[in-house]
């Protein structure tokens, strides 16, 4: 049946008000309740609604800030020393984007955090330097730049630079503002620093990115033991993708980062993907619920997100709100691009709430 969308069709609410209407209201209200056909329009839209709007935020105005937090603050000071990103429709949840939060972190060499744990997700995409490492429930991982780590939900984690490294700048995200929302958040810090529990880079190594699995394999957590997805595994399987695959005609070749054990995403609460745009690459428009907050890992290019042009390059961070209309363009005729993302799909999928529709007008895409 076709769905009809019409504030005059019978079924929405059509109420108009009387001084009788207004004094019931006001009645209900002293009692903590209220008549639901005066906010049912507003509740019940025809279509997914995002109080978010797109924005970008460019590296180069950010990072001399960035490095700057470094002189200002020490990591234990901060706790964690952070510069994050908010929407500016969702400074009151300091959300980047529907109910996800991003920030830009600095560690300098010699330097580490206090091991702690909450009930947020958390990932890394490593943007600068050398030397850096993460601690996560006493399993070190060592990374480098444009590498994917992630922090799973209550996990003991630390973060820190090895002496002999180089400042290391990395983009974190996590669902704060979600779990706030849900009312379920905590924090605890570690009494002292994490015991090692393997040898640095045990599950990385043993859970390999080429898709074997030890046959003993008895990982019963419900997130991915592969900690650390490194970019000189994930570009080669991008290029080797794109010699025989067309692509999506709204991402280009993209892949979703995995839990190797189910093939699922990587944590409960939020999915990543990384995409390549081929050379003069100009997708077709499309949109859907779910949030994403994307990074560019390579290349220049721009996107239409809702009609409005944002142009990126390297480690420029955009967000698209749920049930945008966005598409993507290479810029590079010779060179491919690539953009790293995250989201929070895992959530969307399992409460059942996803949706897609393409953009139905000029050859699928946007006038700007």
């Amino acid at each position: 049946m076709e769905d009809i969308h019409n504030d005059d069709v019978i079924g929405r609410a059509r109420v108009k008000d009387t001084p009788e209407l207004e004094a019931y209201y006001k009645e209900l209200e002293g009692l903590g309740a209220g008549a639901l056909w005066t906010v049912a329009n507003d509740i019940e839209p025809w279509e997914p609604r995002s109080s978010s709007v797109p924005m970008l935020w460019e590296y180069d105005n950010l990072r001399e800030l960035v490095l700057k937090s470094s002189e200002l603050v020490t990591p234990e000071q901060a706790g964690r020393r952070v510069v994050y990103l908010v929407n500016d429709k969702r400074k009151d949840v300091s959300a980047a984007v529907g109910w996800l939060y991003t920030g830009i972190q600095v560690t300098r060499p010699g330097e580490s955090t206090s091991a702690h744990r909450h009930k947020a997700s958390a990932l890394r995409f490593i943007m600068e330097g050398e030397g850096g490492y993460t601690v996560v429930d006493g399993n070190k991982v060592t990374f480098e730049v444009n590498d994917f780590v992630i922090t799973p939900n209550s996990a003991w984690h630390e973060h820190g630079v090895a002496e002999n490294g180089k400042t290391c700048i990395w983009q974190d995200g996590l669902d704060i503002p979600l779990v706030n929302a849900l009312e379920a958040n905590d924090y605890a810090v570690f009494d002292g620093k994490q015991p090692l529990t393997a040898p640095a880079n045990y599950l990385p190594l043993t859970y390999s990115g080429a898709g074997l699995v030890p046959q003993d394999a008895n990982w019963d957590k419900p997130y991915s033991p592969l900690f650390k997805y490194a970019w000189k595994d994930v570009y080669p399987a991008l290029l080797e993708a794109a010699k025989v695959n067309e692509g999506s005609p709204y991402d280009g070749i993209i892949m979703q980062y995995s839990n190797p054990l189910t093939g699922g995403h990587v944590m409960q609460t939020m999915g990543a993907s990384i995409q390549l745009l081929r050379a003069g690459e100009h997708t077709k428009a499309h949109k859907h619920t779910g949030s994403f907050v994307y990074q560019c890992a390579k290349g220049k290019g721009y996107s239409i997100i809702n009609g409005k042009r944002f142009d990126w390059k390297e480690r420029d961070i955009f967000c698209v709100p749920s049930w945008a209309w966005h598409e993507h363009v290479n810029l590079s005729e010779t060179e491919d691009a690539c953009l790293f993302s995250f989201n929070d799909l895992p959530v969307i999928e399992k409460l059942g709430l996803y949706q897609e529709k393409e953009y139905p007008e000029n050859n699928g895409h946007q006038v700007l």
